[in-house]
């Protein structure tokens, strides 16, 4: 099957893999549009610290957000599903 034949667009199939990714988005764009409003009062702070902290604010919250997904999935595989098959086995 070729990638124009896919039913399910890309997104919607890292959003069902790590249900956290669309948290990560949403909160670095919520940052950055933060930051933005805020680039005109920003008082004597130069240009590019304000930028610099923006940034680093946002990549935090994105991969704070994929640690959290990753953590989730591990927990989902190794933990979760164990119980699953031994409830399955005892039946």
């Amino acid at each position: 099957m070729s990638d124009y034949e896919e039913k399910e667009s890309k997104l919607m199939r890292k959003v069902k893999q790590n249900p956290f990714f669309p948290v990560g988005m949403a909160g670095f764009f919520a940052i950055v549009g933060y930051g933005l409003l805020k680039l005109k009062s920003r008082g004597d702070t130069k240009m590019s610290v304000h930028l610099i902290h923006m940034r680093v604010a946002a990549q935090g919250f994105a991969v704070g957000a994929m640690t959290i997904g990753v953590l989730f999935s591990m927990y989902r595989d190794y933990f979760a599903k164990p119980k699953e098959t031994q409830e399955a086995q005892s039946k």
